[in-house]
C-alpha cells in the first residue's frame, strides 16, 4: 500500500521528536524528498559556488530528478521509518556507541565511536566464506553505506583474517557443480560491485592468515592494516582456477607486473612485510600491540570530516569504477567456465581429499 498524505504529516512529525541527529546526509535526503512534494520539479534555482550549505541542500534535490511526487512521499515515509527506534537495528541510520547492528551465526556487525565493524565470525572454519556470508556481507556493506559511521572495517575472529571461499559451495550445492557455477559466478558479481560502489572509506585489519577472496578482496579496500603474522595466498593456480575480484587488474598495478604474476600464477605467498614492501598492505604492526595500535588510530580517523572522506574517496576512485566493472564481469565468466573444467574439478577434490587425511 502506497503511503498516503496523513502516513507522510505524521512522518513529519516524527522528524521533530527523534532523540538523535540523524547525520547530514540523512537530513540531506529528508529535505530532499520534502521539497519534491511540496514544491515543483523546477521551482528551486541552483544557489551560488560559495553557498555551500544551500548548493548541498539543491544537489541532493535535483539528484532526485523527476521523480514522481507519490515515490518521495513513499521514500521519505520509508525513510523516517528506518530512524525511529522499534525499526530493526540493522537498518537504523544512527547507532549507539558499542553496538550490535547485525549478527548472523558467522557475520558480526558492530558500530563503536563512528566505526561500522564487519567481522569473519566462523573461526572453527578458517573464516571461510560460504554462499550465505556473501548476502550478509553484502546487507551489512549496504546498511554501513547509509548509516552515520565514518568509516567501514572488515576484520576476523581468531587466528585467521579469512581462508577465502569454502570450497564445499561446490561441492555440495543443489544441481551439482554446473549450478554450483551459475549461482557462485552471479553470485560473485553482484558481490564485487558492492565493494567497488562502497562510498566511504574501507579498512581491512588483517589480524592472520588471508586466502584466495580475502587477499584479491583487499586490492578495492582504501587502507589495509596487518598484523606481522598474517600472511597471503592466491593459490588459484593449485585449483585449476584464475584471478577474481578484478585482481587481474588492480594486483600488477599495485604490486607491479613481476610480483602480481608470482602471487596469482604461481601461488607465492607473500608475509605481510612482503606485501607492505609491495603496497598491497599499507603498514604492518606487531602482533603483541596490533589491536590496540590499530583500533586507536582508526577511532582518531573516525573523527575525521565524514563528507569530506567521502568526496575525496569518490576522486580517487571514480576514473576506475567503469574498468573495475569491465574486469570483474570478464573475471566472473572466466570463473564461470574454469569452475566447470576438469583442471579445477580435480583441483577441488584433491584439496578435500588432503583435508580428510589431516
Amino acid at each position: 500500500m502506497r503511503a498516503s498524505q496523513q502516513d507522510f504529516e505524521n512522518a513529519m512529525n516524527q522528524v521533530k521528536l527523534l532523540k538523535q541527529d540523524p547525520g547530514n546526509q540523512v537530513k540531506l535526503k529528508l529535505y530532499a524528498l520534502y521539497e519534491q512534494l511540496i514544491n515543483s520539479a523546477t521551482c528551486l534555482p541552483k544557489p551560488g559556488v560559495v553557498d555551500m550549505v544551500n548548493k548541498a541542500k539543491w544537489e541532493a534535490w535535483n539528484a532526485l530528478g523527476s521523480q514522481p511526487k507519490e515515490s518521495a512521499r513513499q521514500n521519505y515515509v520509508d525513510l523516517v521509518s528506518s530512524l525511529s527506534p522499534s525499526s530493526d537495528t540493522s537498518s537504523q541510520g544512527t547507532h549507539g556507541a558499542n553496538e550490535k547492528v547485525q549478527e548472523s551465526k558467522h557475520i558480526v556487525v558492530t558500530y563503536e565511536d563512528g566505526i561500522t565493524k564487519i567481522m569473519f565470525n566462523r573461526p572453527a572454519k578458517k573464516n571461510a566464506i560460504n554462499f550465505q556470508m556473501y548476502q550478509e556481507i553484502m546487507l551489512a556493506l549496504k546498511n554501513a553505506s547509509t548509516d552515520n559511521s565514518a568509516i567501514t572495517v572488515f576484520t576476523g575472529a581468531g587466528d585467521y583474517y579469512c581462508s577465502g571461499n569454502d570450497l564445499t559451495n561446490f561441492t555440495s550445492a543443489a544441481g551439482g557443480m554446473e549450478e554450483a557455477a551459475n549461482r557462485s559466478t552471479v553470485g560473485l558479481k553482484e558481490f564485487v560491485n558492492t565493494f567497488i560502489d562502497f562510498p566511504k572509506p574501507l579498512v581491512a585489519v588483517v589480524n592472520g592468515p588471508a586466502i584466495g577472496i580475502a587477499v584479491t578482496l583487499l586490492g578495492l579496500f582504501d587502507v589495509v592494516y596487518a598484523s606481522d603474522k598474517a600472511t597471503f595466498h592466491t593459490p588459484f593456480t593449485h585449483l585449476g582456477q584464475g584471478p577474481e575480484v578484478c585482481s587481474s587488474y588492480t594486483f600488477p598495478k599495485i604490486i607491479g607486473s613481476a610480483k602480481a604474476a608470482e602471487v596469482l600464477l604461481f601461488g607465492k605467498k607473500l608475509t605481510a612485510r612482503e606485501a607492505c614492501a609491495h603496497g598491497l598492505v599499507s603498514e604492518v604492526f606487531p602482533d603483541s600491540t596490533f589491536e590496540k595500535e590499530v583500533w586507536t588510530r582508526l577511532r582518531a580517523y573516525a573523527k575525521l570530516p565524514p563528507n569530506s572522506m567521502r568526496i575525496s574517496k569518490e576522486l580517487i576512485r571514480k576514473n576506475e569504477k567503469d574498468k573495475l566493472y569491465e574486469v570483474n564481469a570478464e573475471e566472473c565468466t572466466t570463473l564461470k567456465t574454469r569452475v566447470l573444467s576438469d583442471e579445477y574439478i580435480n583441483g577441488i577434490m584433491n584439496f578435500l581429499s588432503r583435508k580428510a587425511k589431516l
